[in-house]
């Protein structure tokens, strides 16, 4: 494949459009507005800055460039295992669970990618691996579509308009660049996060009244 057509193809499986229902997870934006911790395209900027840097980001970045190496299918499963126990809530592991299951179900589907019951960034890393794609590209895109997911999510919950949040994109891209690069070793062993008032509103949001988004 040239490097167009691996553009292309992480651009369809990254896109909002292939059917992995990311729309329906805000990964915790929703109980974190409900609380007032974001309550503007500021302050929801800071938010995904500390996703990214300090919490599940940068841990998907290294999951995907895991899933990517793993030399064989029992280090595979190992990886998932690392992927799970690192799910900080029960909507966090839904939300990584269910995407990834569909993930896996589409791409096997049209691509005949051997995987099946992945959470989701070890699914792309390993159906990335199987296709030929780069390895620090896909983890790039990923993470770019993950900050336009969340940043949907924001707009829907706040007083955010089309060009701020495309602005906010942007001033994320660098960043989502970086993490990538800094991940692109795989190392399981340093995976950490610290963004607890993240992981803290997803367990909140289990019990929330009144929602729109599944996690």
């Amino acid at each position: 494949m040239t490097e167009h057509a691996h553009i292309l193809t992480l651009a369809q499986w990254l896109s909002p459009a292939y059917p992995v229902g990311s729309f329906a997870y805000s990964h915790g934006l929703e109980a974190a507005v409900q609380a007032g911790w974001v309550r503007d395209g500021r302050q929801l900027g800071n938010w995904l800055e500390d996703v990214l840097s300090h919490g599940s980001g940068r841990n998907d970045a290294t999951l995907i460039a895991a899933a990517y190496n793993a030399p064989d299918p029992e280090a595979l499963l190992g990886v998932e295992a690392i992927a799970r126990a690192f799910a900080a809530s029960r909507e966090r592991l839904l939300e990584t669970d269910q995407q990834g299951a569909a993930f896996c179900r589409v791409t096997a589907a049209i691509w005949g990618a051997e995987i099946d019951g992945l959470t989701y960034p070890v699914a792309l890393g390993r159906a990335a691996y199987l296709e030929g794609l780069p390895q620090t590209l896909t983890a790039k895109m990923y993470l770019s579509a993950m900050v336009s997911n969340l940043i949907a999510a924001g707009q829907r919950l706040l007083p955010l308009g089309q060009t701020a949040a495309q602005g906010l994109h942007r001033a994320l891209s660098p960043l989502c660049l970086r993490i990538a690069e800094e991940t692109s070793g795989g190392a399981v062993d340093q995976l950490a996060a610290s963004a607890f008032i993240s992981d803290i509103a997803s367990m909140k949001h289990e019990t929330q009244y009144s929602r729109i988004f599944r996690t």
